[in-house]
């Protein structure tokens, strides 16, 4: 009895194991896949940004896409794969198309009612801001991100002066190269009044620039701001932090200006933005 017992205590647990194995194996790679599009955490709410600066630049960038060496063969049909099904959003983060790819996109019908634009690396320089400028496609336009397409002061101020930029609520012009002159034309527009998200971050922006959006009056609205990487002193830090413009500014990020650290809780002690909910130097 005792041996016919062991021997079907065996078979059970033989049973058993048999029965698991596809079960581990369907598991064994359970989180390695954060989302369709990769890293959920790095690619934030527009095309590829969360307004963080762990890693800058190594995440987030390119939508869960692989990188590119050169712009996509097929053009029209990489803008229509980059399309969402309902045609309001449109991410051609890393995608390199370049002057001749903006020249291509614009005069895509499908793409007349997109209220998100996600256009990182893509080699456009101030040409390609123009064609984009001067078209009447991006009316609708509400999101829009810059990264890194070599954008001088003068292509700010085409986006400033554009009737299609309008109703721009988040700007994204990271890593260009607008400068001073570039946040003048921003901040003085009229484009700027319905912004809530406004990321200049690693621009060679002086105090001269940092007062300029600290005294504008188009900039109520604005919740996030972010400045990281440019050439702020604790006088732009004390303009922004007492600005009687700002009202609506939740998260100010100051990180690797030119602010002396000795005074910095000080400043950050006699703020007055009535809204401020963080704000980042370190």
């Amino acid at each position: 009895m005792l041996i016919r017992k062991r021997i079907v205590q065996v078979i059970l647990v033989l049973g058993w194991l048999v029965w698991s194995l596809p079960v581990f194996a369907s598991g064994e790679h359970e989180g390695g896949h954060p989302g369709k599009h990769g890293d959920a955490k790095a690619a934030g709410k527009h095309g590829g940004y969360s307004g963080k600066h762990a890693g800058k630049g190594k995440k987030g960038g390119h939508h869960g896409y692989s990188r590119r060496k050169g712009p996509p063969e097929d053009i029209p049909a990489h803008i229509r794969e980059r399309l969402d099904p309902d045609g309001s959003k449109i991410n051609l983060n890393g995608s390199q198309v370049g002057v001749k790819g903006i020249e291509i996109l614009v005069s895509t019908p499908e793409v007349k009612n997109v209220v998100s634009l996600a256009l990182q690396k893509n080699n456009l320089g101030d040409e390609g801001v123009r064609i984009l400028c001067d078209s009447d496609t991006f009316q609708h336009v509400e999101k829009l991100s810059l990264w890194g397409n070599d954008v001088s002061g003068k292509g700010a101020k085409m986006i400033a002066d554009s009737s299609s930029m309008k109703n721009l609520k988040e700007l994204k012009l990271t890593r260009n190269k607008i400068g001073d002159e570039g946040v003048f034309a921003i901040v003085g527009s009229m484009n700027a009044h319905n912004l809530t998200f406004l990321d200049l971050s690693a621009n060679k922006i002086s105090d001269q620039g940092a007062m300029a959006i600290a005294n504008s009056p188009h900039l109520a609205n604005l919740k996030t701001l972010d400045l990281y990487n440019n050439q702020i002193t604790e006088k732009g830090m004390e303009a922004l932090l007492n600005s009687k413009s700002l009202k609506s500014l939740e998260e100010l990020i100051l990180v690797r200006n030119q602010i002396n650290p000795e005074l910095v809780d000080d400043l950050a002690k006699k703020q007055s933005l009535p809204s401020l909910k963080r704000l980042e130097m370190y």
